[in-house]
């Protein structure tokens, strides 16, 4: 715990309003949406940072008082990357929630890191413009969040992720410097892509301050094509057909029994249960092309047995159609007192392996598992529904994990796609990447921190 005396300096080098000290204040940022209560730690004060200025003088009082900072936006992150081992100051970045520019000409927008991505994609399509990434809580996580993780979403096979999008980033490095990274331009050969480096460092290297986004047209035209299943094999093999088609769908999303019938339990849209998979696929493009696409998917679909397909073509249809998919998590939450979504990925090749060995695991171990991911790049996430403070079911949900990783790296994936790996991953981390290469990321991380004070305990221990 800080010092009275610490915690009364941080009143004085900022608004006095934006420093929060309470207990019953301080416990609400205790946790994120990792659910990990284990060894849970408050923070010593939580401070709502209004400029950079704001966040430069926090982290110079910080480096040189060595005192943990974690960033912080909506708190949305699933592996307890925003959660406080060390206890500290947690930056809310809540304040710091504006569009700073935006040039539909040149098809780029500034942003602070407290925008909503749902903003972002609101502004851009007003000027017939595009910003792919799309986690499923893109209507309240943020693009500071976004960046630290790198998150994807189900746009991510054809468009890519939050790193094809980020021209530069500004950036607060631990002892309060200010820095540029990267170029407003599209190409950028000088010098090392340095800002590359920040995206998905999970708030470990340096604190994002300001970020120059890329947008690209958005298509004329898009479409949802749905497929029931009556068997996860037959799911992968209509995966397949459409590529051999030559089809390139902006995203493939699939959603398991246990899943469909969860989500139609407690967010009805006609999804039908009796089957064992479905898949939404979107398709995009000019309007000219949608009736040849629309039509060679279905083929496709068929060919591997699909028994019912069926088109969303209204913005209120597709909407529906994906609000279910994206209500999957929420859904599953209603099944247990606690709901764990993971984040594996492996070659597409590998899916059906994947997905019938997650829940062969999920049954050895009698947990409740509803499955969803994004098929077009082999990214599944297993939701287990559990009761965390059943020691018993506590022990079987880790033992079941451990083998779900196994297995994704035996198929040759590895354990994060999109979520990061914060402090629920770590202890993995040795099974997935060589030794060497993380000794090298220590080496970068005590370049850009050697006082270890930011986000201390996640990504590695040092």
């Amino acid at each position: 715990m800080l010092l009275k005396s610490k915690i009364g300096n941080l009143k004085n080098i900022l608004n006095e309003s934006n420093v929060l000290t309470d207990a019953a204040e301080l416990y609400c940022y205790a946790e994120d949406s990792a659910c990990i209560s284990e060894n849970l730690k408050i923070p010593d004060a939580v401070v709502f940072v209004e400029s950079i200025q704001d966040v430069q003088k926090i982290l110079r009082y910080a480096n040189s008082n060595k005192i943990p900072v974690i960033c912080r936006g909506a708190g949305t992150n699933m592996v307890g990357a925003c959660t406080c081992p060390e206890g500290g100051i947690v930056l809310n970045f809540s304040k710091m929630n504006k569009i700073l520019r935006f040039n539909p000409d040149d098809m780029t927008m500034t942003v602070q890191p407290g925008v909503v991505l749902g903003d972002i994609k609101e502004l851009a399509e007003s000027e017939g413009l595009y910003y792919p990434p799309d986690p499923s809580n893109y209507k309240v996580s943020t693009i500071g969040g976004s960046i630290a993780q790198s998150s994807g979403g189900a746009c991510g096979f054809k468009y890519g992720t939050t790193k094809d999008y980020i021209l530069s980033l500004t950036v607060v490095l631990a002892d309060g410097t200010l820095v540029q990274l990267g170029a407003k331009t599209i190409k950028d050969a000088v010098g090392y892509h340095l800002n590359q480096l920040i995206i998905g460092s999970e708030g470990t290297l340096a604190v994002v301050v300001e970020a120059e986004l890329k947008l690209i047209p958005k298509p004329e035209a898009q479409r949802t094509i749905i497929g029931y299943f009556d068997s996860l094999d037959s799911v992968s093999e209509g995966v397949n057909n459409i590529f051999k088609n030559r089809i390139f769908p902006s995203s493939i999303d699939f959603m398991d029994n246990n899943s469909i019938k969860t989500v139609e339990q407690f967010y009805p849209c006609g999804l039908k249960t009796d089957k064992a998979a479905m898949l939404l696929i979107n398709i995009d493009g000019f309007e000219s092309s949608m009736q040849y696409q629309e039509h060679t998917v279905k083929e496709a679909l068929t060919e591997a047995g699909a028994g019912d397909i069926i088109t969303a073509v209204t913005p209120d249809e597709i909407d529906r159609v994906w609000t279910a998919r994206r209500a999957s998590f929420a859904a599953t939450a209603k099944l247990a007192p606690d709901v764990l979504s993971d984040d594996i990925i492996v070659p597409r090749s590998a899916i059906s392996s994947m997905i019938n060995g997650c829940k062969k695991i999920s049954d050895k171990y009698d947990l409740k598992v509803c499955m969803v991911g994004h098929l077009g790049d082999g990214n599944l996430h297993p939701q287990i529904a559990l009761n965390l403070d059943n020691e018993t079911e506590f022990k079987r949900y880790f033992q079941a994990k451990s083998e779900i990783y196994n297995l994704a790296v035996s198929l040759g994936g590895t354990i994060s796609a999109e979520h990061g790996v914060g402090i629920e991953k770590i202890s993995y981390l040795g099974n997935i990447i060589d030794n060497t290469a993380i000794e090298y990321m220590k080496k970068i991380k005590r370049i850009f921190d050697p006082n270890n004070i930011l986000n201390p305990g996640k990504v590695f221990k040092i």
